[in-house]
């Protein structure tokens, strides 16, 4: 029972960082009907910001204080987010308006590949590491109800703890405030939102300020754990999966299906990847997006895409 537990509350704190990416795409998707390919190249050119702009404060002011050089590095970086999101509302969705939605997905596969060239002519091309003083080592927990204990990867629980703390942060945002209502108000009809005065310019820089903050933190946990580099891009694959599962237009729907995903993902490894020969970790997230495509392609909580065009 404690292996199983072990393995369980491993998956569960995967799944909340495939949530956490998850919730890129589906806040974008919501607001403006894009699909963000450009979602992972946000998530590496924040962590290229985090990572450098940490090493470089202390070297131009002349101090050595980690957790100084990480807050400011921290506002620096997502001040940088939202004026990338001024910058691609202003020079490319704003020009896309009503355009079919194989041209806005061409248009953030560009944005993309331009994101992944500005971060290693800005930033470079090495390995970096961001140190935010999160826990490497592991520990055993519930030692007096299961013999042995419990073994937990402490940096994976505190990663797992922030990305929790800011999806409900974004979902009372979402809820409670005047600004999630007018994104919930342009996510349900875009012209109808726009015939009561809500700006849908200002609304999309918003949103894809907010993605660029979710992205932020996904950077500095994915960064932390295995350095920055130019794979982290492709990171956002992982999550394509998790959308697919809960739906393209559902908030809860991309944490649960990052929670399911994290969980399927590490059971199936450890009871089933002896019978396969392994590897199952690699490919069970496709094969189960894959069957969903073909019995439910709006996924667990999502609408049906033909219904919002």
């Amino acid at each position: 029972m404690g292996f199983f537990l072990e393995t369980l509350f491993g998956g569960l704190m995967s799944g909340m960082m495939y949530a956490l990416i998850g919730l890129g795409f589906v806040l974008i998707f919501k607001a403006s009907g894009v699909f963000n390919f450009a979602q992972g190249a946000m998530v590496l050119v924040a962590a290229l910001s985090m990572a450098r702009f940490s090493e470089w404060i202390p070297a131009w002011l002349g101090f050595e204080n980690l957790l100084l050089a990480n807050v400011l590095a921290f506002i620096i970086s997502a001040i940088l987010m939202f004026v990338l999101a001024i910058v691609i509302e202003r020079y490319v969705l704003r020009h896309l308006v009503n355009q079919e939605a194989t041209t806005l997905l061409m248009a953030t596969l560009g944005i993309s590949y331009f994101l992944d060239g500005l971060g290693q002519i800005a930033f470079g091309s090495s390995v970096y590491s961001i140190d935010v003083g999160m826990p490497k080592d592991p520990a055993f927990i519930l030692d007096s109800v299961f013999e042995g204990g419990i073994l937990i990867n402490l940096e994976d629980l505190t990663a797992a703890v922030v990305a929790a703390l800011l999806v409900a942060t974004l979902a009372i945002f979402f809820q409670y405030t005047s600004t999630g209502r007018a994104l919930r108000a342009v996510a349900d009809d875009h012209q109808a939102a726009q015939s009561i005065g809500i700006p849908l310019n200002r609304i999309w820089i918003i949103v894809w300020s907010v993605a660029g903050l979710v992205a932020l933190v996904a950077g500095i946990i994915w960064g932390s754990k295995f350095g920055v580099q130019f794979t982290l891009s492709t990171a956002a694959l992982r999550a394509l999966p998790v959308v697919i599962l809960g739906g393209l237009t559902s908030v809860p729907g991309a944490i649960l299906g990052g929670l399911i995903i994290g969980v399927g993902e590490k059971l199936s490894e450890v009871y089933l990847g002896s019978l396969v020969g392994g590897g199952i970790e690699i490919w069970f997230a496709y094969v189960l997006a894959l069957v969903f495509l073909l019995f439910r392609p709006q996924g667990l909580f999502g609408e049906k895409i033909i219904d919002r065009v």
